[in-house]
């Protein structure tokens, strides 16, 4: 962003504040302010909170399962020994047919002994998940800073111009007052008075502007970060002492990071769904028959105990194919962290082209500066001795002015580019 401001000249050499304002406020101070009033910002805690009860979910894979059942059924034909082996001299009285009706109400109990690796994957995968979505609102909360440097350049740039507008009509009330004499005493025109008065009218209504342009800035500032802002605010300009440099540490980079590394996790989790699951199990019921005692004819406990393995030893490649797919989506994740890290890397080189334009600018600024005054000083000795009208020697105040006005501009935009390009690289301002 090139902050564009335009500034009306002025007569009066720029001046530092010499106001004591009540509270000084820095350009890091809005960044952490405006996160922390974001209302993503309470997802973080949410996301956590989401990943430690389905953290617990998975962790009760390794509990035993428990499940009440209860059935009656009748079956129209059971069997019956009495029939076949019922001849044999007292058989017939022992051995009774199969009752028709049966009853049992169980518990059944499953405890996973081995699961491939199946829970494990899915916990590692719940973690990264964490990891992504705090790290996805983390980069939403990142473009809030675009907004702050929008706002914040613009009221310091506002806040300069104040300054100066008000320094300027200062000294215009001074010279009317001293060009009323001289027009009394017939020594200048009143046409000079009037070149004046027009400016003054004009300076007038530019600082009624710049205020409520002002205090428009401001409140939509404070709006973002929630921090109490009023005109008597200082706005302290961000200097960057060291040298910035090209390494990328943007959310997004770290965000398709911790996506190839869920990819990989998939894999592992594809991967222990071929491998064998070992089970144990156990039923304790009350019934009738009891258990497999058809021939009990009455209500019993009973009990049965068992484990088991269960190996798909061929799913049609279906495995297979899902591995191939998490691959496919791992060179497709890959090639857009390239994209952007060459796009972040243009924008970082067009950056640092801006910063030293502007490092160059600043540094002649001075220079011309001293040679617009110098040029003042001789048109001013030229007004009074009559050989320039007051119209072509404000003009050269004008140039001498918009001279020092450039280059707080220069300045101001320099800190601007410096935290542009840390931005665009993901580093901290200090």
């Amino acid at each position: 962003m090139k902050i564009k401001l335009i500034l009306f000249v002025s007569l009066f050499p720029l001046i530092p504040l010499s106001s004591f304002p009540q509270k000084i406020i820095s350009l890091k101070e809005c960044y952490d302010m405006a996160m922390k009033k974001s209302s993503l910002a309470g997802e973080s805690d949410s996301y956590s909170n989401i990943s430690k009860l389905n953290d617990e979910n998975l962790k009760r894979g390794w509990l035993p399962s428990l499940d009440a059942n209860a059935n009656a059924m009748y079956n129209s034909d059971v069997v019956d020994f009495s029939k076949t082996i019922g001849s044999i001299p007292g058989m017939s009285k022992v051995l009774t047919p199969m009752p028709h009706d049966q009853y049992k109400i169980t518990l059944d109990i499953n405890q996973v002994i081995y699961d491939g690796g199946a829970i494990k994957s899915g916990r590692n995968i719940e973690k990264i998940n964490q990891s992504i979505n705090q790290k996805q609102t983390e980069t939403d909360l990142y473009k809030l800073r675009e907004q702050v440097n929008t706002y914040y350049f613009n009221i310091m740039l506002l806040g300069s111009q104040k300054e100066i507008l008000n320094k300027y009509l200062e000294l215009i009330n001074k010279r009317l007052s001293a060009m009323q004499s001289a027009v009394d005493n017939g020594a200048i025109l009143k046409s000079d008075i009037d070149v004046l008065a027009s400016e003054k009218i004009k300076i007038t209504q530019q600082i009624t502007e710049n205020d409520l342009h002002k205090t428009s800035l401001i409140k939509i500032l404070s709006d973002i970060t929630g921090i109490a802002i009023d005109s008597s605010v200082q706005f302290v300009l961000p200097v960057q002492s060291t040298e910035p440099t090209n390494e990328l540490k943007r959310p997004e980079l770290q965000l398709y990071d911790l996506t190839k590394e869920k990819l990989s996790a998939g894999l592992q989790m594809e991967q222990s769904k071929r491998m064998p699951i070992a089970f144990g199990y156990a039923t304790l019921g009350y019934g009738k028959p009891p258990g497999q005692d058809f021939f009990k004819d009455s209500f019993a406990p009973y009990y049965i105990v068992g484990g088991g393995i269960k190996w798909n030893i061929f799913d049609w490649n279906r495995v297979k194919n899902s591995k191939e797919v998490i691959t496919l989506q791992q060179g497709i994740i890959e090639n857009r962290k390239k994209d952007l890290e060459e796009n972040l890397n243009r924008q970082l080189e067009s950056k640092n082209s801006e910063i030293l334009s502007l490092k160059t600018l600043i540094t002649t600024d001075s220079e011309l500066i001293s040679l617009r005054k110098r040029i003042t000083v001789t048109a001013e000795s030229q007004y009074q001795n009559g050989v320039i009208t007051a119209t072509e020697y404000m003009n050269e105040l004008n140039s001498e002015k918009e001279a020092q006005i450039s280059s707080e501009i220069h300045k101001i935009n320099l800190a601007l580019a410096q935290i542009e390009f840390l931005n665009i690289s993901g580093k901290e301002i200090k």
